[in-house]
Formats: C-alpha cells, structure tokens, sequence
C-alpha cells in the first residue's frame, strides 16, 4: 500500500476560505492523499493574551465553511478530516459523513476542559482514529473508549519546530504513523526508507504545509508546497526500492 500523506493546514488557511480551497487544491497537486483541519474554539484552549490570539481566532473552523471545504475536498478525490478539540465538533463532522478523526496530544493528555468529552464522542463514532502522543497520553482512559482495531498512535515531538536530535529512532519506529514537526523533508523520508526496510505495509507522513507568503503561528515549521511534492516524489522512489530486509533485536 503506498504511503499516505497527510497536508496538515493548521492555522495557515488564516480564516480565509479561499485560502483554505488554494490549500487543498495545492495538497492534491503535490500528491497528498489526506487533508486535515483543526476544529477548535480558541477560548477552550487560550488566553486571549496569548500573542497569537488574533490569529488563533481567526482560524477558528465553523460549521458552514467546514462543509465548503470538505465538499471541495471530496470533489478533488483527497480525503478530508480534523483534528477535534470539543465534543459537539464531532457530533457535527459526523452529519457530514467525515470518515477519519484525529486526536491531538493535547487532548490525549487530557490537557483542556473538553478532552475526556471529546475522546469519548470520538470513540462512539467507531471510526478510524489517530492519536497523538506528543504531550504523553492517559493510555489506559483512551483504550477503554476505542476498539484496538479503530486505533493508531502517532509518534510526535511536541515541539515547534522540533530538532532533529529530538527524534528518538529507536522509539519512532515502533509506529506507522508519524506526524512531523522538524523543518524540512529529510526526516521523514529517513522513516520511510527505516520502516520500509522493516516491511511495514502501511504509513501515514503528517506534515504542516503552507503557501509561501504564509505568515501565521504554523508557518514557521511549516514546509512549502514545493517541498510537499519534492516529498511525496521522493517517497515514491523509495517504494520502488529493493531494500533490505531488516530487523529490531
């Protein structure tokens, strides 16, 4: 199965839902498989004197524009979901029939005022779920609310950006799905060519994209959409590959 990319868009649409078009419309072209937003209210996870509070805010996804870009999506044949933060952001994403959710670290540490509610209506959905483990995660709290079979973890480093020296490669290959926060592209295709050589079948790259004029909190580690196609041309020369076969003792 080839290696699924997933755009993360973060706040670099800006609130702007032409912009928010521009992006998937760029994801696709770039060879992305998946597109992801963030659902979030800014008042349940910042303090109106955080320094990015205006533009915090201003990327806030409602329900009407959120069904504008997932139409879009679905009309460019790229696969659109979020990230969700609250327990009725669900309930909504349900009615339009989103087919994958992801849990941010934030929310898997418990770490907001809604994330026990949110990981709850998540799992009732028995969906596809992605879980972040950037921030920790209260494992057992989350394993009782999800079927094994629904569940992927994702390794991420909570920082932003994240250094390379961060990565713990011992650790990142446990998983097949890694959501990257270092500058760049070389680190994920050195999981790709790692993971592959261990005959992983299936692989998630999440990466933060944005327009070249981006200028939002996400921009600075964000990779241009030029590096997302260098990426994911990249990837499918090393699935071509004869690698070696390896293995962890």
């Amino acid at each position: 199965m080839p290696v699924n990319i997933i755009a993360e868009i973060g706040s670099n649409w800006e609130g702007d839902i032409d912009l928010g078009k521009l992006h998937i419309k760029k994801a696709k072209e770039s060879g992305a498989t998946h597109v992801k937003f963030q659902m979030w209210r800014a008042e349940d996870l910042y303090e109106t004197s955080d320094p990015d509070w205006n533009e915090i805010k201003k990327s806030e996804l409602n329900k009407d524009v959120a069904i504008e870009l997932k139409k879009y999506a679905d009309n460019l044949d790229i696969k659109w979901f979020c990230s969700v933060f609250y327990p009725e952001s669900v309930e909504f994403l349900e009615s339009i029939n989103v087919e994958i959710y992801k849990i941010a670290s934030w929310t898997a540490a418990l770490k907001h005022k809604f994330a026990l509610e949110t990981i709850q209506k998540v799992g009732q959905t028995k969906k596809q779920t992605f879980i972040s483990t950037g921030n920790g995660i209260e494992r057992n709290i989350v394993e009782k609310e999800f079927e094994q079979k629904k569940l992927k973890y994702t390794y991420c480093i909570a920082k932003y950006p994240a250094l390379d020296q961060d990565i713990d490669w011992n650790e990142i290959l446990k998983y097949n799905f890694f959501s990257d926060h270092t500058l760049g592209i070389t680190i994920p295709l050195t999981y790709v060519i790692l993971k592959k050589s261990l005959g992983e079948k299936e692989l998630f790259i999440e990466k933060h994209v944005k327009l070249g004029n981006s200028v939002g909190p996400d921009a600075p580690f964000s990779i241009t959409f030029g590096e997302l196609q260098n990426m994911t041309e990249q990837i499918k020369r090393i699935e071509k590959m004869n690698l070696p076969n390896l293995s962890i003792d």
